[in-house]
């Protein structure tokens, strides 16, 4: 299954994509949030489908696309997930996930303008698979368990100032990853059993040029061991979002210019869809 929400920000319309179709879902609940991914959704889905209660949300092909989960209360990040993207970086790979955070609201969008933080000469691109949590996970005691606690995987870019992360950090990275909107995510949620999320392609295009080109099977740590190494630290909620990890191919590694107004970032990932998204200067609120 695919969901997706349709509309302005924050009056966003949960919908179910069929096809061609957007099934309007808010005759079994409001939002694609945590309280419906922490049920049974897809039984639900299932059943008032075949009942007939979803009806196609007239004009949807004319709304904006929102994040396909409504705000999380937590966004988790692992750092250095890809070997050769650890040493564009200058760093070995890490031997356990490195964890740093965004802020709920980073979490926009997937074609939604993003603004270039204030001062910022180092803003950059990095596809990134997503994890979206479908039940509160604590203290796991195996890998095995993680599959239960996943609802479905986003795209998402992990929007980054690297002069913020690196320079003026104080050894944390979040300060140039927090910035509002740096976190395009979407346009759907895709349920485990429609990809094999072991052997997806990634893949990140700046004004229509290739950058990264990648697969999750080159992850260092894959989805399951991330989300039971997590739960050891944190209590995951339904709901929230966990990004894994960025290719090669990132301006950070020397090999492309940052990012600067007018370019334009696409980036894709294999049965989870495509963003595309303009960075805007900032500008001093009027």
């Amino acid at each position: 299954m695919k969901f997706a929400r349709l509309g302005a920000p924050g009056s966003e319309i949960p919908v179910l994509v069929d096809g061609d179709r957007h099934l309007d879902l808010r005759p079994i609940t409001s939002d694609v949030n945590g309280d419906f991914l922490s049920g049974d959704f897809r039984a639900r889905v299932s059943e008032a489908l075949a009942a007939g209660t979803l009806t196609e949300l007239e004009g949807a092909a004319d709304l904006r696309i929102g994040a396909p989960i409504a705000r999380p209360s937590a966004v988790i990040c692992i750092g250095q997930n890809y070997a050769a993207h650890a040493r564009e970086s200058g760093a070995e790979p890490p031997t356990v996930p490195i964890m740093f955070l965004k802020t709920p609201n980073t979490v926009v969008g997937p074609n939604d303008t993003v603004t270039i933080p204030r001062g910022s000469e180092k803003t950059d691109w990095e596809v990134e698979l997503g994890i979206v949590i479908g039940a509160r996970a604590a203290y796991l005691d195996s890998v095995d368990e993680a599959d239960a606690h996943i609802a479905g995987y986003v795209v998402a870019d992990d929007v980054s100032e690297r002069a913020f992360q690196m320079e003026v950090s104080g050894g944390q990275w979040s300060k140039g990853k927090i910035a509002a909107g740096f976190n395009p995510t979407g346009p759907w949620l895709v349920t485990p059993d429609e990809v094999d999320v072991d052997d997806l392609g990634l893949r990140s295009f700046v004004n229509g040029e290739p950058r990264q080109d990648s697969n999750t099977s080159d992850m260092i740590f894959d989805v399951r061991t991330i989300v039971h190494h997590l739960s050891q630290y944190v209590t995951l909620e339904p709901g929230d979002l966990i990004l894994t990890g960025t290719p090669q191919g990132v301006a950070f590694g020397g090999k492309f210019p940052y990012l600067a107004a007018g370019d334009i970032v696409e980036i894709e990932i294999d049965g989870l869809g495509r963003q595309r998204h303009e960075f805007v200067a900032w500008e001093a609120a009027k």
